[in-house]
C-alpha cells in the first residue's frame, strides 16, 4: 500500500493545459478539496480514492455497500466523514450526490472547475487559506497581545523542527533585528531541550513554536519539556487540536496548502510576518535604535548589493 505522501504525489501530478475531459476532471478536483486532509489514515485515503474514482456510482451507495466496495468497516467509513467535516455519512453523502448531479447535468460547477490545471487548484487553495485568515485577522488584540509578550520575553526562543525548521529561520532572521537575544531551536531531542531550559534559566519566559504536517514527536516532546521548565508556548500549526495545540497558551491555527507533493506554507507565513510586526509596534524605540544600528552596520561592511 502507498503512503499518503505518495498518494499525493500521484493525485497532484502536474499536466499541461486544463484538466481535461470537464466530466472527469470537475468532480475529481472538488473532491480532492473536500477530502484534502493531510492526516487521514491509509483506510481513509483508500476510501476517498475510491469516491474520486467512482463519484457518480459511490454517490449513492449505502454506507454498508461502500464499505465493501472499498474493504473497510462501516465504522471506518463512519469515522472518514467526520474525519472530512461532517456530522456523519448521510450528510457526506448527500454532498456526494450534489456533486455527482451537478456533474451528470454539466452545471456551472464542473464548467468552473475545470478551467484550471493542478497548479491553479493548488494557488486557489492557498488563496482560499488567506481569505479565511483575513477573517480571522478582523480582532486583532491577540496578535497585538501576543507581539507585547514575545517582545518582553528575554531571551526569546524560537522552535521549529524538521519541515517546520524554515519557518522558524524566517521568523528568527528577521526577529534578531529588532530583539536583543533570540534562540533559535531546530534540531530536537537533546539538542532542544537544553536549549530550552537554558533559555529559561536566562530569564525568557516564552517560546514561539511552528509545527507543520507531518507533526514531529518530537516537536510535541519539546513543548511538554518547555512547559514542565515553566515557559508559555505560542504556536503556529494548521492544527485546531490534538496533543500538539493542547500545549500551547496561545494557538494560531490556519490552513497549509496540501495540493501538491509537499505542502506551501502562504498562510503560516503571514502569521509569522504580523507576528514580527506586533513585536515591533511593541516597543517601537527599541525598533527604530536597532533598526539604524543594523543598517549602518550592514552599510559599512556591504552586506547587501545596491538596487
Amino acid at each position: 500500500m502507498s503512503s499518503p505522501q505518495q498518494a499525493r504525489a500521484q493525485a497532484s501530478a502536474i499536466t499541461s493545459g486544463k484538466t481535461a475531459p470537464e466530466a472527469e476532471a470537475a468532480p475529481a478536483s472538488q473532491l480532492r478539496t473536500l477530502f484534502d486532509r493531510p492526516r487521514l489514515s491509509p483506510g481513509q485515503r483508500r476510501i476517498a480514492q475510491y469516491l474520486i474514482e467512482h463519484i457518480t456510482e459511490a454517490a449513492f451507495l449505502s454506507i454498508t455497500d461502500l464499505a465493501e466496495r472499498v474493504g473497510v468497516s462501516q465504522p471506518s467509513v463512519t469515522r472518514f466523514a467526520a474525519a472530512v467535516g461532517f456530522s456523519g455519512y448521510p450528510a457526506l453523502r448527500e454532498k456526494l450526490q450534489a456533486i455527482a448531479l451537478g456533474t451528470l447535468a454539466g452545471g456551472p460547477v464542473a464548467d468552473d472547475e475545470s478551467r484550471g490545471n493542478e497548479l491553479q487548484a493548488a494557488v486557489d487553495a492557498e488563496i482560499e487559506n488567506l481569505e479565511n485568515l483575513r477573517r480571522d485577522f478582523a480582532d486583532p488584540d491577540e496578535m497585538i497581545e501576543l507581539g507585547r509578550k514575545l517582545s518582553e520575553s528575554t531571551p526569546l526562543t524560537i522552535l521549529g523542527l524538521r519541515i517546520s525548521a524554515s519557518l522558524a529561520e524566517y521568523f528568527a532572521y528577521a526577529a534578531r533585528r529588532i530583539h536583543p537575544d533570540v534562540r533559535l531551536v531546530t534540531r530536537g531531542g537533546s539538542v532542544a531541550y537544553d536549549a530550552l531550559l537554558q533559555s529559561r534559566e536566562a530569564g525568557g519566559t516564552w517560546v514561539l513554536a511552528f509545527s507543520m504536517p507531518r507533526h514531529a514527536q518530537e516537536t510535541l516532546t519539546a513543548l511538554r519539556v518547555a512547559r514542565s521548565a515553566g515557559l508559555k508556548i505560542a504556536l503556529v500549526t494548521d492544527l485546531a487540536l490534538g496533543h500538539v495545540a493542547d500545549e500551547a497558551d496561545v494557538l494560531f491555527s490556519t490552513g497549509t496548502g496540501s495540493r501538491l507533493v509537499f505542502d506551501s506554507y502562504a498562510a503560516p507565513g503571514v502569521i509569522a510576518a504580523a507576528l514580527l510586526q506586533a513585536m515591533t509596534d511593541a516597543d517601537p524605540e527599541r525598533t527604530q535604535a536597532r533598526l539604524e544600528e543594523y543598517e549602518q552596520i550592514s552599510d559599512q561592511h556591504q552586506f547587501f548589493l545596491r538596487d
